[in-house]
């Protein structure tokens, strides 16, 4: 079953709130109480978004995290590969396959291969503005 795991739906959620906001940065702490996040668990998904161009973080009073750029360019895919790695929906089909026992007699995994290509197409063209 192909489903987005806890801390990419975090993530969304967190970003969601962040884009609602428009100019004020929003907290940690601030989006885990809004979302019953686990707030250490928040902290540090949002601070590899950070680390990975989607948000900016300022420090201080006023401080929080804001969108790095706009939100019509942040793909799904860039937030979900920030948190994950590559999109897969089996072993052998990702970017960094992996060895398996049923490769040479194995009858699905070019179909799997081209339906996770198109997985990964559709995610990278939708954005942050559309969610």
């Amino acid at each position: 079953m192909f489903r987005l795991s806890k801390k990419t739906d975090y993530c969304l959620m967190a970003l969601k709130h962040i884009l609602s906001k428009k100019n004020e940065p929003s907290s940690a702490r601030e989006i885990a109480e809004a979302y019953d996040i686990p707030f250490e668990v928040l902290a540090k998904l949002l601070q590899t978004l950070a680390r990975k161009g989607i948000l900016v973080s300022k420090h201080g009073t006023k401080g929080g995290y804001s969108p790095a750029r706009n939100p019509a360019s942040i793909t799904l895919r860039e937030v979900m590969e920030a948190i994950e790695g590559p999109v897969a929906l089996v072993d052998c089909a990702g970017v960094r396959k992996r060895p398996c026992g049923q490769e040479k007699k194995c009858l699905v995994r070019r179909p799997l291969v081209n339906l996770n290509r198109k997985i990964v197409d559709v995610l990278g063209r939708m954005t942050l503005r559309e969610i």
